[in-house]
């Protein structure tokens, strides 16, 4: 029987600007006995992407619009934050009950541009998504690469939720190294059905797989390994391959 393994990885110090990830996330993976190996699968959350990124907005800096400061007295929001999520979006998908739902600049639907607070030091600053995503991958994973000779994938993760179910889940934003579906169509189930429309999205799986060794408060671990599962790899993976067309959403 096939196993699958996840490790939270659990010595990372507080990432910063500058911040090499890969370096230390294979340090960090050494020094607690699970070092890195071929066909490994690391998920890390974006908010430490994005510190090392230097993709930090300290909202005390920011001006807020008339038509933030609009939306702001509309729905009970803090102005400077409404317009660092408007300033990360190309559209408003949906506003009600103290919400706010846009379309990212990558294509993401999600609340706040993706925009967090949480794991983010300093009273006043958020972390915005990385500008590119998939692109921020790739450099991990190839810096990896060089590090230790292995060859993995790197998915970022974020956390968002979804239509019609509560709570909310870890979802892949960037990826690299593996492809992002599993396209199952002809293939034939336990009874011999052929399957005509099944698609697995396996980068949101993993992201959400890694979320329970991962954690979303104080347990410090913003990055895991999964290992043992045999995926298909890829090296023009994008995670905006599961984003669904506008012509297709039943939703929006």
């Amino acid at each position: 029987m096939d196993v699958i393994q996840i490790i939270g990885i659990e010595r990372l110090p507080i990432v910063k600007t500058g911040d090499d990830l890969a370096e230390l996330i294979c340090n960090a993976a050494e020094s607690q006995g699970a070092r890195i190996q071929n066909g490994d699968i690391l998920v890390i959350t974006h908010v430490i992407v994005s510190r090392a990124e230097g993709r930090i907005v300290n909202l005390d800096e920011v001006v807020p619009s008339e038509f933030a400061k609009s939306i702001a007295e509309q729905y009970g929001k803090d102005p400077t934050l409404v317009e660092a999520v408007l300033r990360e979006s190309k559209s408003i998908r949906r506003m009600g009950d103290g919400k706010l739902i846009t379309e990212t600049k990558h294509g993401f639907i999600c609340a706040n541009s993706g925009i967090d607070k949480s794991n983010v030091p300093g009273e006043r600053n958020v972390a915005l998504l990385p500008e590119d995503p998939d692109r921020s991958a790739e450099e991990i994973r190839e810096k990896i690469r060089k590090l230790t000779g292995c060859n993995v994938a790197v998915i970022i993760s974020d956390t968002h939720g979804r239509p019609l179910r509560k709570g909310e889940i870890n979802v892949a934003i960037g990826v690299a190294g593996i492809k992002a579906l599993r396209d199952r169509r002809g293939e034939s189930d336990l009874f011999g059905y052929v399957l005509s429309v099944k698609q697995t999205a396996i980068i949101d799986e993993l992201a959400s797989a890694a979320e329970l060794a991962i954690g979303q408060a104080n347990e410090g671990i913003p990055a895991a390994i999964i290992r043992g599962y045999d995926y298909l790899k890829s090296e023009n993976a994008k995670a905006t391959d599961l984003i669904r067309p506008k012509e297709e959403d039943l939703f929006l």
